[in-house]
């Protein structure tokens, strides 16, 4: 995906959080703006103070990241691209420490989980402390880390606050993937050609009218008459309303694949809410 090298990216975390190292994958030469929260992320690209922001959607062991899905819908923001990242994690500790002094790791509460049986095996004494954010928990440890304290982070967050890693690659499983999302504030769609449903996704989120026998049934069926391959269906608690869900759903094609856009305006016959969160490319990984 080419851009202007001026453009603006935010993501949620700080330098060499793999938010960023996601962020180059899409626009290598973009200016990477990070910020404290998600909520923060979104709201930049309302204000026009960025272009473009990256979010995680969903860890291959962890799942899905629900706060962002929310945010998807709340928001005027609209999935532009995707990308799988094999996530790395680290130990990192001061220059000259060893691993028998590790007593406390700090890390994102997924982090320390992804790497829990490095911390059962290896680190058995040490205490896992929960942080918001693992580049964070690196620049804190850098900037006013005790003797005894390490991170797991990125290779580059390491690099960036001059720190050292005591071991590499200490995720349960290296087959850690995060799926993140580029976002813009226009959508963007390829002009409609029966072979593009192969190379593109959309992304929507809807609800059922209440109290229609069959209704999730029949939402899946409007794709399923017209041949249409579903990768994923994620559904969250309507707020204010138990017992109900929202739905959010990933269709092969683009919105504008003819299959895909009567798919769509069928759903909305029977749908008391539907969204187009985005089309976009398949993601590399």
């Amino acid at each position: 995906m080419s851009s202007p090298a001026s453009i603006r990216i935010a993501f949620q975390g700080e330098t060499g959080a793999f938010s960023e190292e996601a962020l180059r994958g899409f626009v290598a030469d973009a200016e990477a703006v990070p910020l404290p929260s998600f909520e923060k992320v979104f709201e930049a690209l309302e204000s026009e103070a960025v272009e473009r922001v990256v979010i995680p959607i969903e860890n291959s062991l962890f799942g899905s990241v629900h706060a962002c899905y929310d945010l998807l819908r709340m928001h005027e923001a609209f999935i532009i691209g995707e990308l799988q990242l094999r996530i790395r994690h680290n130990l990192i500790a001061a220059p000259g420490a060893a691993l028998d002094d590790i007593r406390v790791v700090r890390s994102h509460p997924q982090a320390l989980g992804q790497c829990r049986d490095f911390l059962r095996t290896r680190l058995s004494s040490a205490e896992a402390v929960a942080a918001y954010d693992t580049a964070g928990a690196v620049r804190d440890l850098a900037r006013n880390g005790a003797p005894g304290e390490a991170a797991i982070g990125s290779a580059r967050a390491a690099a960036v606050y001059g720190l050292d890693i005591l071991e590499a690659d200490i995720e349960n499983n290296h087959r850690n993937y995060t799926r993140f999302l580029l976002l813009s504030r226009e959508r963007e769609l390829p002009s409609p050609r029966p072979d593009v449903r192969q190379d593109w996704k959309t992304s929507i989120v809807f609800s059922m009218r209440a109290n229609v026998p069959g209704a999730l049934f029949k939402s899946l069926a409007v794709f399923a008459l017209r041949e249409l391959d579903l990768f994923k269906i994620e559904s969250r608690p309507l707020a204010g309303s138990p017992g109900n869900y929202r739905f959010y759903l990933d269709v092969l094609g683009s919105a504008s694949d003819k299959p895909v856009e009567l798919a769509l305006d069928h759903l909305r016959e029977i749908a008391s809410y539907l969204k187009v969160l985005g089309s976009y490319r398949s993601g590399k990984t």
